[in-house]
């Protein structure tokens, strides 16, 4: 309907000596942690981050999706402000005001406990409210969250480890932008590219993959308590791991394409069932934005249509397609307990979104001993199911739906990739995706028992 707009009528943040605040809600004179004062700046920076990644972009390009999985950039921007607003702001500020009252059904996700919602699959129909008026939302609300730190209600225990979430849930939605923008511009007829390729290289090795191996034993698992992590990855518990091996780095693109070219894509014998109905329902031939052109391979990449680079990891390949080739190699996918285990000798630093190489890069070379590629490039998929852990307990409230309900069905990655935001990854980070789906920058590691 013409004249209809989303947008509320303009609202004032209550402000101090407002009559909706309490006597005692200023905060002046208190001390201030420490703790206090970065979380208060990693809030501010992680919103800088999301409005800064959306640059390249025309608001044109926020608004649609190219498939169901996929959000508009415009709705990961209002749904990563709803969260504050719906969890944070509605409960610990007083006096604040929502900025729409249509907002809590358009940009909720999941959350039931939050009332009804618009459809995943048509979100790419929400032209209004317009992009701008989603930049208006995120000013309003990052408003109000600013004051709510200034005030003694931000430093409660409870605010701030919704803000702590509320910061990790938004740089998980940094790296779903980035993925589904490039899914977005791989049906683009013009294959525009969302960064520029830079002059960044690395020198990779031609030796033969060396395995690493691992004693094994009972291994303590999960996470420990220290620092954040998501309900998921605990409670830390005990696991019998055999001696194994690992693969020192990641598969790579010249390595799979061995596997496409030996004709696994028209061999069932390589694949487990359902994977093999996967691979003829739609019509798979190679991994996700693979296209043959002029004779050779290319695959479609934030930085535009390349030529594969063989050194490099391969990307957007299913659990289906991982364990086919583990198969096809006579290997296996580790588990994510071996995965845990392995990394903890391993260097956390990596191919994550700092980098600006918003691609996987070729593994650098060493003198072999040590693991590479384990935090960055791509999220390594895993021979295990995502189920929780012995003694699990999903979060009271709202926060409870983050990640038990969906455990069912999905498999484990392990590490980060080359968009996952810096200081996103840890080694008890549990990334987890049904078997058949790929636009993510999913890759495989092999394994062997020892």
């Amino acid at each position: 309907m013409r004249g209809v707009s989303f947008k509320s009528e303009p609202r004032t943040i209550p402000r101090k000596g407002s009559s909706v605040l309490s006597p005692n809600s200023q905060g002046a004179g208190r001390d201030v942690s420490e703790h206090h004062v970065a979380l208060t700046e990693r809030l501010t920076g992680s919103r800088k981050l999301s409005l800064k990644l959306t640059q390249p972009l025309s608001d044109e390009d926020q608004v649609v999706q190219a498939m169901d999985d996929a959000s508009p950039t415009k709705w990961h921007l209002a749904h990563t402000t709803w969260f504050y607003e719906a969890l944070v702001l509605q409960q610990y500020f007083p006096g604040y005001e929502t900025f729409s009252e249509h907002f809590n059904y358009l940009f909720n996700s999941y959350y039931e406990t939050q009332g009804d919602r618009h459809p995943r699959g048509s979100r790419g129909l929400l032209t209004r409210p317009s992009a701008s008026e989603v930049r208006d939302y995120r000013a309003y609300v990052d408003d109000a969250l600013a004051r709510l730190m200034d005030r003694d209600q931000g430093c409660c225990p409870k605010v701030a480890e919704l803000v702590e979430l509320g910061i990790n849930h938004e740089q998980q939605h940094q790296e779903l932008l980035l993925t589904d923008i490039l899914s977005l511009f791989a049906a683009q007829p013009l294959r525009p590219a969302y960064s520029v390729p830079g002059l960044r290289s690395m020198k990779s090795s031609d030796k033969p993959t060396a395995a690493i191996g691992f004693n094994g034993g009972i291994v303590s698992i999960g996470h420990d308590g220290d620092g954040f992590a998501y309900d998921n990855e605990g409670p830390c518990h005990d696991v019998l791991i055999y001696p194994f091996r690992l693969a020192e780095r990641c598969i790579t693109n010249g390595e799979y394409l061995s596997f496409i070219e030996d004709g696994a894509y028209s061999n069932p014998l390589c694949w487990l069932a359902d994977g093999w109905a996967t691979v003829k329902e739609r019509n798979w031939k190679a991994p996700g934005y693979w296209e043959k052109k002029d004779g050779g391979w290319y695959q479609m990449t934030l930085c535009g249509l390349l030529p594969i680079d063989k050194n490099a990891p391969v990307s957007h390949v299913s659990f289906y397609e991982a364990e086919a080739f583990a198969r096809w190699a006579g290997k296996r996918l580790p588990t994510e307990f071996e995965w845990e285990l392995a990394a903890a000798s391993g260097d956390e630093r990596g191919n994550t979104l700092g980098t600006g190489a918003f691609r996987p890069m070729p593994s650098p070379d060493s003198d072999g001993g040590e693991l590479k590629q384990m935090f960055g490039d791509v999220w390594e998929w895993t021979a295990s199911s995502y189920l929780p852990y012995r003694g699990f307990k999903p979060s009271v409230g709202a926060v409870g739906e983050y990640n038990g309900k969906f455990m069912c069905s999905q498999n484990v990655l392990k590490g980060a990739s080359c968009v996952t935001p810096d200081g996103h990854s840890r080694r008890t980070y549990r990334n987890f995706f049904y078997p058949g789906q790929r636009w993510q920058l999913m890759g495989l590691r092999l394994a062997e028992d020892a």
